[in-house]
């Protein structure tokens, strides 16, 4: 039995982080996991720059709210879940995703925890598992299944490597031009195909 496992933020809705940038004027929180391949790291960062600014969950969650998913995301999930199984595999948090996973028809996610103070400041952030995107995909296949898997950033590659099939989507330049062995696509119908065609 298959599962498929995509990541969420670039591949089906945009970078949360990058819209908050945008919205509270902060260019060094455009930051990604397409720019710093080590997420502890990235995350004290940007946890440094909201305390710097005073700025909490509450102020990132009125951004979120403003974020709608990649046009055709949706409409792609929906028809990958009527053909196989799906999990998106995040390192976001659950704070952050619910209104998404909402927009994009209450998929499942398996994300992350920020550990919040009463007044909203984020303190710290609680990681699901160690390299999570490997250790779930790992766990999948002990279970039974085979994976397929996509994504985007440099957090993606384990999983992506470790399955039967894995693709990059919307992936930039740079990542495609250190990763030449894995088919990087831009549109969800190239990217259905293919992953149909892994599963053949």
């Amino acid at each position: 039995m298959y599962v498929v496992c995509l990541d969420l933020e670039g591949v089906l809705v945009p970078e949360i982080w990058i819209a908050f940038a945008e919205a509270s004027g902060i260019p060094e929180l455009k930051r990604t996991t397409r720019d710093e391949p080590d997420y502890g790291k990235l995350m004290e960062y940007r946890l440094g720059i909201l305390r710097e600014h005073g700025l909490g969950l509450k102020e990132i969650q009125e951004t979120i709210a403003t974020i709608d998913p990649i046009p055709g995301a949706k409409e792609f999930l929906d028809e990958l879940r009527a053909y196989t199984q799906v999990i998106i595999i995040s390192d976001t948090f659950e704070q952050f995703a619910k209104p998404l996973m909402e927009k994009l028809g209450w998929p499942t996610i398996f994300c992350n925890t920020l550990e919040v103070a009463p007044d909203g400041e984020i303190t710290g952030f609680a990681m699901r598992c160690p390299q999570s995107k490997l250790t779930t995909v790992r766990a999948l296949q002990s279970c039974g299944f085979t994976t397929v898997a996509a994504g985007d950033s440099f957090n993606d590659l384990a999983m992506i490597k470790a399955s039967k099939a894995g693709f990059l989507f919307k992936s930039p330049d740079s990542i495609k031009a250190e990763n030449p062995d894995l088919p990087a696509f831009e549109e969800y119908g190239e990217l259905m195909e293919a992953i149909k065609r892994a599963m053949d």
